[in-house]
Order: C-alpha cells, then structure tokens, then sequence
C-alpha cells in the first residue's frame, strides 16, 4: 500500500487556522498567535504553486458556528485550487452553506464524531471525494491514539484508528489526521501514527503537525505513508520574513508575535516552490 501511494503525486497543502477575521498559529492547538490576513497567505500560496488549501475555523465548534464564509468567497474569486473548509459544520445545511460559497471539500471532526450518519448522508449526497473526516488525536500513556474534538480540546474516548476505519466505511473520502502532541512543536510529524493509521485505510490521509523541513515531510511520505502533507509554521513564518515584511494592518486578538519579529526556532522556513524541489531530490513525485 505504501509502495502504491509512494508511485502518486503528493500533494503539499498549506493548512490556514482562522480565528475571526485573522489567521493564527498555535502550538498543540492552543495560545495562538496572529499572523495576518487569510487571504493575503491563500493567494500567495496559490501563486508559488499550493496544490490544495484548508481553512480551518479553529474556534467554530467551542461557539458552534461556521464564520467562514465572507473569507471563503473571497479566497474563491482569486484561487483556482480545491479549498477544504472545517470547523463547525454540523448539518448538511452547513455543509451546503460552505460549497456554496466556494469550498470544494469540507472536514468534519466534532459533529462526525457525535453524529457517524453525518459522514454516510453527506458523502451520499455530495460524494465521497468532497468528505474528509479530520482526525485530532493523542498519544495516551499505554501508547492508544485516541480522538479529540473542539480543536483538541476534548476527550472522547474513542481510538484513533478503529474511527478512521469507521469513516472509512462511512463514505469519508480523506483523512486529515493530526497529532496534537506534534502539532506546532517543529518536531517532526508522528510517523508511527501515520503509518498505523494509513496502513489500515484505503483512503487518502493527509498528515498534519510537527513539521519544521522538507526531511519531515518526506519522512511522512515515504515511512509515514501519507498522500498528503498540510504544512502551516514552515510556509507561515517563511512568508512572513520574506514576503509579507511589513505588519499587517487591521490584525485582531494576540498580536505581540506578530509585531516582535521573532520566529519559532525549531522551524526552519522554506517557500513551497524550494519545498517542492527538495522532496523532488529525494525520488518524491511532486507537482511543480
């Protein structure tokens, strides 16, 4: 199955946390910092060849609505890529309120898990290919993945794997698995959880959380056996010190990173087109 997956195209996708009107960048999922616009980062990823985008609206479920729309419109009139949109959708309603304004895909983690027909009525009436079920999971004491949802913040009790295979069988088309213990740390992505996960389904699984170079991502690809990377503190701090070097005006919330210029060290920035051509080096097929 690996060798199979390792033959496709991987698919590099900038992964966008939004917070009201600002993208953010946390670590495990908490104490986010504001970066900027989101469209302003959608746009420029677009430009240096992104294959797909995901908007996450990390704080939908806690409030339990989806305010994406205006920022989904308007990333849609400028991008010609799939957009995957998350966070708060609990309806088919909601999920035909979000295509409607431009998404391609949604992800469903909080409602899939408190209602499982959710994935089997939404991939019936809107295929398989636009459901992805987006898996947030930590690593337990005696070494068990389980799930958590409201942006890692709450515990279900339910194992990671045995529900990627339930969504599986449900219709999900993709798996957005994250590692909350990785996520935002620049560690690495959690490549025995991937490969656990992705040797159990036939579906897609887009690795997501620690990654801080290129080595990382190939790692998830050729031992994790990803089809997919989201990428978010590489592109993100990149972008800000090479492209976006003024702060951005009209930012909201938690803006002291921002304004101090720092960066996380443990992450070593790198724009998407030099991402790609590292992972083409080393055997990895790639759009460029």
């Amino acid at each position: 199955m690996l060798a199979k997956r390792m033959s496709n195209t991987i698919r590099i996708i900038p992964r966008l946390d939004i917070k009201g009107p600002n993208l953010v960048k946390g670590v495990h999922l908490e104490g986010l910092r504001v970066l900027g616009k989101p469209e302003m980062f959608a746009k420029y990823y677009y430009e240096q060849g992104a294959d797909e985008l995901i908007y996450m609206d990390v704080v939908a479920s806690l409030y339990e609505r989806n305010s994406l729309k205006d920022i989904i419109t308007k990333t849609a009139s400028e991008i010609f890529i799939p957009l995957t949109v998350g966070g708060g959708l609990r309806s088919i309603q909601d999920i035909t309120n979000v295509l409607r304004a431009g998404a391609d895909k949604v992800a469903l983690n909080t409602s899939a898990i408190k209602n499982n027909e959710l994935i089997k009525q939404a991939s019936e009436k809107f295929g398989s290919s636009t459901i992805v079920v987006a898996i947030e999971t930590i690593k337990q004491e005696d070494g068990k993945y389980l799930c958590y949802t409201d942006n890692g913040r709450e515990y279900t009790g339910i194992e990671a794997i045995e529900w990627a295979q339930k969504a599986e069988e449900l219709g999900a088309g993709e798996i957005l698995l994250t590692s909350v213990d990785r996520e935002g740390t620049g560690l690495g992505y959690d490549i025995g959880l991937l490969n656990r996960i992705s040797t159990k389904v036939n579906i897609s699984v887009v690795a997501h959380g620690g990654a801080s170079n290129s080595l990382n991502v190939a790692e998830a690809i050729v031992k994790g056996g990803a089809s997919a990377c989201a990428i978010s503190s590489i592109l993100h701090y990149d972008a800000l010190k090479n492209y976006f070097k003024e702060i951005q005006s009209g930012s909201e919330g938690n803006t002291e990173f921002l304004k101090s210029g720092r960066d996380f060290s443990k992450i070593e920035t790198c724009n998407l087109p030099k991402l790609k051509k590292n992972l083409s080096q080393q055997g990895i097929k790639v759009r460029m």
